[in-house]
């Protein structure tokens, strides 16, 4: 869970600060808002998968991660970029959300 949390918080603030970032986003033809949009929603989910908050909120914290895991896969799949990275992560987030339901008190 603190590798994903690290992970998205790292990527989150590349997404707000980098230059090469909105470089890349547009090549693909993504709009720079977009980037802004997962940029701040990784730096949230990264803080709510590790922060006592309601349940609910972690479970939109994993969802979120996941699609944003898939989405990632697809698209460098698709430009025919490296894909192994978010593939890694999304087995991580598999990994750690089994042990969160596991380990987790109601």
């Amino acid at each position: 869970t603190g590798l994903v949390a690290a992970g998205m918080a790292m990527s989150g603030v590349m997404y707000l600060t980098a230059e090469e970032m909105k470089t890349n986003f547009t090549q693909l033809g993504f709009p720079i808002y977009f980037m802004i949009l997962l940029g701040i929603a990784k730096l949230l989910g990264s803080i709510a998968l590790l922060a006592p908050v309601p349940v609910n909120i972690k479970e939109w914290a994993y969802a979120g991660f996941g699609f944003t895991f898939i989405g990632a896969v697809w698209t460098h799949m698709a430009t025919q970029t490296p894909w192994v990275a978010p593939a890694v992560f999304l087995v991580l987030l598999i990994t750690s959300y089994f042990f969160y339901k596991k380990v987790r008190v109601v």
